[in-house]
């Protein structure tokens, strides 16, 4: 089960934001690997993949995150509204890359190429969830009343925000029991797919 580093930073500002959706600042993050079978593989993935601080392993890929927060609040005769919010995540996807020497076997490639587009499908997941809990807590955050000072309204944003992190890292944690347990018949449906699909002429073998 690939599980990844989940770092929430937050920051709350009394500064003017400009209206509009939660923001996504994607890069990436490359290791390499070698080997000539899928022991080497294997072996090369849990010795060089990314290391999990929460669980002290290493995985294939993993995908590391940031939210921050903007608020802005708007003072009026005895009340105190959030007059705009924006939500930033910030995301670094690390991901394999398979030095591949001459001497491996076709099957070996095929697997590797099939591995590694799951791998990769897997991590950008994991970034569409992060990117839609920032949607919603930008949303829930605009969507207040006001309250009847601005501690309060600040109180009430930290709130907000702390709960939808909560349910953001529930749903990560989700999302890697299933394909934990999908992982080999999933990796299998797509071997055969990939198999299918050369043979048809539609894709062309591993080079």
């Amino acid at each position: 089960m690939m599980k990844r580093s989940l770092l929430c930073a937050l920051l709350l500002a009394m500064t003017a934001i400009p209206a509009g959706a939660a923001n996504l600042v994607k890069t990436y993050s490359y290791f390499s690997i070698g080997g000539s079978t899928l022991d080497d593989i294997e072996t090369q993935l849990s010795k060089r993949g990314p290391q999990v601080k929460s669980t002290g392993s290493r995985h294939p890929g993993a995908t590391q995150m940031a939210f921050t927060t903007r608020i802005s609040y708007a003072r009026q005769a005895g009340s105190c509204r959030i007059a705009d919010a924006a939500v930033t995540v910030k995301v670094k996807v690390i991901l394999p890359e398979w030095r591949r020497p001459r001497k491996a076997d076709a099957d070996v490639k095929l697997f590797w190429d099939t591995l590694s587009a799951d791998i990769k499908r897997h991590e950008e997941r994991h970034v569409e969830i992060a990117k839609n809990h920032a949607r919603k807590m930008e949303e829930a955050l605009k969507a207040t009343y006001p309250r009847k000072d601005c501690d309060a309204a600040k109180a009430k944003a930290a709130q907000i925000t702390a709960a939808v992190l909560a349910e953001h890292d529930r749903a990560q944690v989700q999302f890697d029991r299933v394909e934990g347990v999908n992982f080999e018949s999933r990796i299998l449906r797509l071997l055969r797919y990939r198999i299918e699909r050369i043979e048809s002429g539609q894709l062309r073998p591993p080079a």
